[in-house]
């Protein structure tokens, strides 16, 4: 069982003894180091924190731990209910609150749990208030209201509407053109909150013949949720057998998008970015960024169209923090995400598939042929499993000297760019592994650089 703590929140397994778990305990000491650090922040006499959760069955239960210490703190709490990542982060700045709370574990297994942590933008805490909230966390620095002063709490349940109207709005979204093209389309939400929201959008969107797989918001899996080849299986049998255009994965919290095209073939969660920008870049020219273990495509894409691509760190805020700096136009990061500043500094699948669709539309030819058009690139992705006795710092220090004569980044663990591929070894902030993505231009020679990475590691982790 473990629990991780980390500057975007707390996530751990349910069940088991404090601190070792995500137990109650836990939630109300971390809930409550949050509360505080938003009044202290604002300055308020009374701060609001929107609440919303996706659909794992320990959901309600944390969700009535949170909402009850944030009121017990004297704090207001919008909560939303079932909702998605991207339409928490919307509400909080919609209802104009201090903060907000998601109850997600994103692409982790069931049997997991998050506090992902908001500022007033709708967006995660930067590194610095991230510490902070830990080391008040650490130091139990949270007083609770008396009697006549707790906070109150207001439910709203048409959240996933907003989101909708809130997408269907962007310039780039031509709902006419998804129309015209009568798209069939198949959607796999493996039972979360996907379910009640994605059948919303796409009938909004004009797409009368939509397949569902999965969409039940029970929280009860029906395959591994992280949205990667291996767990789309059925839905790849789907599309081939009903003929669709185009499959659409989300994870748990639909913040992350997979496609599939209508041969059944992995698009590529790479590639996911990589089209949808392309096609904002094709009416708004400027900058992207993605994270250091994303596909090149991108950077080729981007040069392409004339604007300036920029990596940064792994991690949604400093990608967001990046593309600020850079006034990029589109981002996000090669695991699905799209980051559209039109809408939100947030990765959205909602607003992924509403661009990608108009896009398809537009271009007026299949799936397997746009991913044609893209420069071609494969990744593999492994990982290491830690143990107690690994040193990691130790383990990208070594590896970081035995490449010291290539091009390396250490902004994030250890990148290094070789003339035709790269690889890129980092400590994972959400499970105890070190990942280790690599990328070249065929499958053997990504595979082979990770082995070469992978067994230099063994070696070091040995002596």
């Amino acid at each position: 069982m473990t629990l991780i703590k980390s500057i975007s929140g707390i996530r751990g397994t349910i069940g088991g003894g404090t601190g070792d778990n995500l137990t109650p305990l836990d939630v109300v000491k971390f809930t409550a180091a949050f509360g505080t650090w938003i009044a202290k922040r604002n300055g308020k006499k009374t701060a609001t924190i929107v609440v919303g959760r996706d659909a794992r069955i320990s959901g309600p239960m944390v969700d009535s731990i949170v909402t009850g210490t944030l009121v017990g703190l004297g704090v207001n709490v919008v909560n939303i209910g079932l909702a998605s990542t991207p339409t928490t982060e919307i509400a909080v700045v919609n209802e104009k609150a201090d903060g907000g709370i998601i109850l997600t574990a994103s692409h982790n297994p069931k049997q997991w749990n998050a506090l992902k942590l908001l500022n007033e933008r709708g967006e995660f805490l930067s590194d610095a208030d991230g510490k902070e909230v830990l080391k008040m966390a650490d130091n139990d620095e949270y007083t609770f209201a008396e009697v006549d002063n707790l906070g109150q709490v207001k439910y709203v349940n048409n959240y996933d509407d907003i989101h909708i109207d809130k997408v269907l709005a962007l310039k780039l979204v031509d709902v006419e053109a998804i129309k015209k093209a009568n798209f069939t389309v198949a959607i796999d939400c493996v039972n979360s909150v996907g379910g009640n929201v994605l059948p919303k959008l796409l009938e909004r969107l004009g797409v009368k013949n939509i397949k569902c797989l999965n969409c039940e918001a029970t929280g009860h899996f029906a395959h591994n949720p992280e949205p990667i080849p291996a767990n789309l299986t059925d839905i790849a049998d789907l599309c081939k057998k009903e003929k669709v255009d185009v499959g659409f994965v989300v994870d748990p919290d639909v913040d992350r998008l997979a496609i599939i095209t209508e041969n059944g073939d992995m698009f590529g969660e790479e590639y996911t970015l990589v089209s949808v920008a392309d096609y904002v870049l094709s009416k708004t020219p400027g900058n992207t960024v993605s994270n250091l273990s994303s596909t090149r495509a991108l950077r080729d894409v981007t040069k392409r169209r004339g604007g300036v691509y920029n990596a940064a760190a792994v991690g949604e805020v400093n990608v967001t923090t990046k593309m600020k700096a850079t006034n990029a136009v589109i981002g996000g990061e090669g695991n699905g995400g799209v980051i559209y500043p039109e809408s939100h500094y947030g990765r959205d699948a909602l607003v992924g598939i509403a661009l990608f669709l108009t896009h398809l539309a537009n271009k007026g030819i299949k799936v397997s042929e746009l991913k044609k058009e893209y420069p071609l690139y494969f990744i593999s992705k492994n990982k290491i499993q830690l143990t107690p006795d690994i040193n990691v710092d130790k383990v990208l220090a070594s590896i970081k000297e035995a490449y010291k004569n290539e091009e390396v980044n250490d902004i994030d663990g250890v990148k290094i760019d070789f003339a035709d591929s790269w690889v890129h070894l980092r400590k994972s902030n959400t499970e105890p592994i070190i990942r280790i993505y690599s990328e070249a231009a065929t499958e053997a020679e990504a595979e082979k650089v990770a082995k070469e990475i992978m067994d230099a590691v063994a070696k070091i982790t040995k002596k």
